[in-house]
């Protein structure tokens, strides 16, 4: 089971931050850190992530003993978060890969996984835009940046709620077959078919591969990216 035992601060600089400490110090398998305000929000390639008190679920798990599940940890919890929207709103989501949740093309949830294999542990980051309105994001993310709210008007999910369906997605998902969650994350992917482009080349995104990689073809040839910054649209 996780989510069980869970920690929650009123403010934080960082879940992941706090959640790598307990589980350096032993926490068990599915310890939940979870906060109302972040000072020191992070997401993947070192950015920040900034959202008003109150207004995102901001949580933490540290996972144990995954084995091989945990090559594919990201995919898996992309796919758990997008169920968990799915299940509090009326929205359709879509993952651009490797974990980032979209609806309609604007992000609603982001994740950072970090940890130390040697250790056998890892720390799943997600934050969740619930009901954040348009205002309250930084000017230079108010044009990708959405919500639960934003993407479902009248709808008002409560944080706790998010939470519970976010928890048991991923209680769900982590058990998957690897062939099981790579099928369903296939069945969100946002690049298939579209123009994308990357620090080095660009190129129409054909899928993902056993692995995760993303297939990109480029001039008549299939290339594979395994780590980057991969965005929508032509080369500039």
């Amino acid at each position: 089971m996780i989510g069980s035992p869970r920690v929650h601060h009123r403010q934080t600089d960082s879940t992941n931050a706090r959640a790598r400490e307990l589980a350096s110090a032993g926490a068990r398998h599915g310890t939940l850190v979870t906060a109302g305000e972040q000072t020191a929000g992070r997401g993947r390639q070192g950015r920040s992530w900034e959202t008003p008190p109150g207004r995102a679920l901001l949580m933490s798990l540290v996972l144990r003993h995954l084995g091989a599940a945990r090559e594919l940890l990201p995919l898996a919890a992309a796919v758990a978060v997008c169920e968990a929207c799915e299940a509090v709103a009326p929205v359709r989501c879509r993952v651009k890969w490797p974990n980032d949740v979209w609806i309609d093309e604007r992000k609603v949830a982001g994740i950072l996984i970090e940890g130390r294999p040697a250790e056998g542990w890892a720390v799943l980051g997600i934050g969740l835009n619930v009901n954040t309105d348009r205002p309250e994001f930084p000017p230079e993310l108010r044009a990708a940046a959405t919500s639960l709210r934003l993407s479902a008007p009248g709808t008002d999910p409560a944080l706790e709620d998010v939470l519970s369906a976010v928890v048991g997605a991923l209680e769900a998902r982590l058990g998957d077959q690897p062939s099981g969650v790579l099928d369903r994350w296939r069945q969100r992917d946002a690049l298939i078919g579209q123009p994308v482009r990357w620090a080095d080349g660009a190129g129409v995104g054909a899928g993902i591969d056993d692995t995760g990689a993303l297939l990109v073809d480029v001039g008549g040839r299939r290339v594979s990216l395994d780590a980057g910054e991969v965005h929508l649209g032509p080369a500039t």
